[in-house]
């Protein structure tokens, strides 16, 4: 079973850049987006094979998210039961049989931190506590666009970009809680070494050069971990700033 995680910076830009030629090709069993800027009335999207779930954010052209699954879920809801933070659509959770799956897009600190105190103070914390809750009743998988480069290892310059948005002590004390409430950083599980990123800027041809951060992320509650196989960065998949990610499971 394979899981897809993208922030796609536009379902409408991507659509040109051969995104379906990408679906077609991975065949994921589970597609989430970020970032989709579109709600589904504006956009000419046809993926055989999988029911289709939208969160728009309320404001036209921002933010948003979309799960396309091949299994139907049992339910589907928007949000994390705190209505102050539900208008950016950054957030959908279907339920599975045996879990759910958190497709989520965190708020960004802003260039000039214009949003790190709600980010870190606010939404970090209620997000924490609503996966938390979930996992009361079944093992969660949560993945997207997190906005934070956890180590020094997870971006190219992290000397240079100490106290930048994505890289503050405090959205990096986010991700120690999430980690120190038990869910596993898949990608680590398999990789240790840095190199690998998951976003680049598009100035000063960063891509070419490899000088990108790792801020997409899938997480499992430790039940899963005996049936995680494989967890990936796609890199080489173009069409956004951001790359796909993957996890395969048992």
């Amino acid at each position: 079973m394979k899981l897809i995680s993208w922030n796609i910076n536009g379902i409408r830009a991507v659509l040109a850049k051969g995104f379906l030629d990408f679906v077609k090709t991975a065949q994921p069993d589970v597609l989430c987006l970020q970032e989709t800027r579109a709600t589904p009335d504006q956009v000419d999207l046809s993926l055989p094979g999988y029911f289709a779930y939208w969160n728009p954010a309320e404001k036209k052209g921002y933010s948003g998210t979309a799960v396309f699954t091949k299994q139907k879920p049992l339910s589907v809801f928007c949000g994390i039961n705190k209505p102050e933070h539900n208008a950016e659509g950054r957030v959908i959770t279907l339920e599975f049989p045996d879990y759910y799956l958190v497709n989520v897009y965190t708020p960004n600190a802003g260039s000039e931190l214009e949003r790190l105190e709600y980010r870190t103070k606010e939404w970090d914390p209620a997000f924490l506590r609503f996966v938390k809750e979930l996992e009361k009743k079944k093992p969660v998988i949560f993945c997207g666009d997190l906005n934070v480069a956890h180590k020094e290892i997870d971006l190219a310059d992290p000397k240079g970009n100490e106290g930048n948005a994505g890289f503050t002590l405090e959205e990096r004390a986010g991700f120690d809680r999430i980690i120190q409430s038990g869910f596993i950083d898949t990608f680590r599980e398999f990789t240790k070494e840095g190199g690998h990123y998951t976003w680049w800027s598009y100035k000063g041809g960063a891509r070419a050069k490899n000088l990108g951060w790792r801020i997409d992320y899938f997480c499992i509650s430790p039940a899963l971990r005996p049936r995680l196989m494989n967890a990936a960065i796609h890199a080489d998949v173009t069409g956004s700033d951001h790359c796909p990610i993957s996890i395969d499971l048992k």
